[in-house]
């Protein structure tokens, strides 16, 4: 064979070489360049998924809180509706005459006995101190749900 054609063969061999060694090289960076990007983009899901289990944990604690305060009012509303019926009772606290109406019957029973009168009395102080504890809970409730609300309004941005 001809020395020339050895060395034209010889110097093709070479750059199909040189080509391909290029062509992985330029191959491994741009793998090398998605790889990082992959990373960066791994780590703000990461930092996303984190930030957003804090709010939600921040969130359950102030919910947390809110519950207890109403478990606190809910326990407590037993013993303000006694003090009011003891109040009552005592003469410490006295009801309107509005509150009359409500016991339309007993003002027609003006012959009733002594006992009954004494009885009835003692319905109304019971009755009154009902009253303030269905309009405890009430108040506790709702004063719970707009706790709720509110923390939720506050977290949306």
């Amino acid at each position: 064979m001809n020395r020339t054609l050895i060395a034209v063969l010889a110097f093709a061999a070479w750059s199909a070489a040189m080509f391909g060694t290029g062509w992985a090289w330029r191959g491994d960076r741009a793998d090398g360049a998605e790889a990082r990007q992959q990373a960066s983009a791994s780590a703000a899901v990461v930092e996303q998924v984190n930030q957003t289990r804090a709010e939600e944990q921040s969130n359950a604690l102030l919910l947390a809180d809110i519950g207890a305060k109403h478990e606190e009012d809910r326990a407590a509303a037993p013993a303000v509706a006694d003090a009011v019926v003891a109040d009552v009772r005592s003469g410490d606290l006295r009801l309107r005459d509005g509150w009359a109406s409500c016991e339309t019957q007993r003002l027609s029973d003006a012959a009733a006995a002594a006992g009954e009168r004494d009885a009835a009395a003692e319905r109304r102080a019971d009755f009154a101190g009902a009253v303030v504890r269905a309009g405890r809970d009430a108040d506790d409730q709702l004063r719970a749900c707009q706790a709720v609300i509110a923390a939720d309004r506050a977290e949306t941005p």
